[in-house]
């Protein structure tokens, strides 16, 4: 009984040292990129051995990756859009997290910066384990959210469900990302700095793109009209 016992402390330290680690690894990522991070400053700062990092996570892949599961899992899921705006529907939901881009840099820096980083700054082989996790375990509930459109009569059912699912999550993911990049990287985006009514603009076209290419009936044929006018 005594012994496990303090089997139990010794799994508890350890998993609050993990947490310790991670916590202060994403700060350090997000600040200083992949490359630009260094595992002694971060156990530095926790005062802990390095050597204590890499026997917890095994290397800086292995602790980043670690860091970019925890910050998607911070991010907001589709679905998890106010009652309100689901009301809206498929599309409604869409331009609700779109519109809420901004958002991502005021509240949510940390965790965002290291997707950011996870999705562009890495190497191949990490950047392959991190493609594996997002089909895998699909942390923003995609294929959920697709299906819920379905079910609405929304979102079209004649084509391929991953498929619609892979056009969602990497379109939606590359147009906030390039959004957010603006302010947080701004000479990447240089020609669109300051300047509010393109980004509109942006994300106006976007949704219309977007709903011609997956709406279903009506969904379609109005989404083409906005399309002509926008021209």
């Amino acid at each position: 009984m005594a012994v496990d016992q303090k089997s139990r402390k010794r799994s508890a330290r350890a998993e609050a040292k993990r947490e310790l680690i991670v916590a202060c690894a994403m700060r350090h990522f997000a600040e200083h990129g992949y490359q630009g991070a260094r595992i002694e400053d971060m156990a530095a700062e926790l005062q802990i051995a390095k050597g204590s990092v890499f026997q917890h996570y095994g290397s800086k892949a292995g602790l980043f990756f670690e860091c970019y599961k925890r910050a998607v899992s911070a991010l907001p899921a589709w679905l998890q859009a106010p009652d309100d705006v689901k009301e809206t529907g498929f599309f409604g939901v869409v331009r609700y997290w779109l519109d809420r881009t901004q958002h991502l840099i005021e509240e949510d820096w940390v965790p965002y910066r290291v997707v950011l980083v996870g999705n562009y700054g890495t190497d191949l082989d990490l950047k392959r384990e991190i493609n594996r996790f997002l089909v895998s375990e699909d942390p923003y509930g995609t294929l959920d959210f697709v299906e819920w459109g379905q079910q609405r009569g929304e979102v079209r059912a004649d084509l391929d469900l991953e498929t619609i699912v892979s056009l969602v999550d990497w379109t939606s993911a590359a147009i906030q990302d390039a959004l957010v990049t603006e302010e947080l990287d701004p000479g990447l985006f240089h020609r669109w700095r300051s300047q509010p009514e393109r980004q509109r603009m942006r994300l106006d076209h976007f949704a219309v793109l977007l709903e011609s290419a997956i709406g279903s009936g009506a969904n379609t044929a109005r989404a083409a009209v906005a399309a002509v006018d926008a021209v």
